[in-house]
C-alpha cells in the first residue's frame, strides 16, 4: 500500500511555518502520481497542564487564520534535535511561567496525514507552580486562564475550544484521568 517516491522537489520554503514539497510517486498498482503535494512542518507538542491545586492552565490568543481569539492548551514547536517532553517543558514555562513536577505521554496525533508530515505529541503535566513571568516571542500575545476540570468539560460541550489538535489532547487527558463521561 505504500507509495514509492520517484522524485521530490521543493516548491516553497519559508522557515518552519510553510514548506511545500512536490513528490512524483509510483502507486502499488504501478500507476504514476505525477504531482502530490506535501506540507512539511516541525513536530508540535501540547499539554493538559494541571496545577498543584488540580486546576487546568489554558491560554487565550488571537488566531489570524480564523480571525478569532481561541482558548487552547499550551504548547508549541519542537525545536530540531529537541525531545518532545523537553519542548513542552520549555513551552509551558515560556507561555505560562509555570514549571511542572511530572509529564506523562498521552500519545501523538497528526492534523492531516494526507498532506502533512508531522505529529502533535500530547502530554499530561502535573504539579504546576508559577515560578516566573511569561517569556513570549515578539509576535505572541498570550493570556493565561485557569479552569476547573468541570469548566473545561463544559467548554468542550459548548464547542468553545475549536483547535482540533488541542481538543484531542484534552480528550486524551480526560480519559487518562478517568474524567470521561460516557
Amino acid at each position: 500500500m505504500k507509495w514509492k517516491v520517484l522524485e521530490s522537489e521543493y516548491i516553497y520554503k519559508d522557515g518552519p511555518w510553510l514548506t511545500i514539497r512536490k513528490d512524483k510517486c509510483e502507486l502499488p498498482n504501478g500507476k504514476i502520481m505525477p504531482a502530490f503535494y506535501v506540507q512539511e512542518y516541525p513536530e508540535w507538542t501540547s499539554a493538559f497542564a494541571l496545577t498543584r491545586e488540580n486546576k487546568v492552565l489554558m491560554i487565550k490568543q488571537y488566531r489570524h487564520g480564523i480571525e478569532q481569539i481561541t482558548t487552547e492548551v499550551p504548547g508549541g514547536v519542537v525545536d530540531k534535535g529537541e525531545e518532545p517532553v523537553a519542548a513542552i517543558r520549555r513551552e509551558l514555562l515560556e507561555e505560562t511561567g509555570y514549571q511542572f513536577d511530572s509529564f506523562e505521554f498521552l500519545g501523538k496525533v497528526c492534523a492531516n496525514p494526507s498532506t502533512g508530515d508531522n505529529f502533535l505529541h500530547m502530554f499530561l503535566a502535573r504539579g504546576g507552580e508559577k515560578v516566573a513571568e511569561q517569556k513570549l516571542d515578539d509576535t505572541e500575545d498570550v493570556e493565561v486562564v485557569v479552569y476547573t476540570i468541570d469548566e473545561v468539560k463544559q467548554l468542550l460541550k459548548e464547542n468553545k475550544i475549536v483547535q482540533s489538535l488541542h481538543v484531542a489532547c484534552i480528550f486524551y487527558a480526560l480519559n487518562h484521568l478517568g474524567e470521561m463521561e460516557y
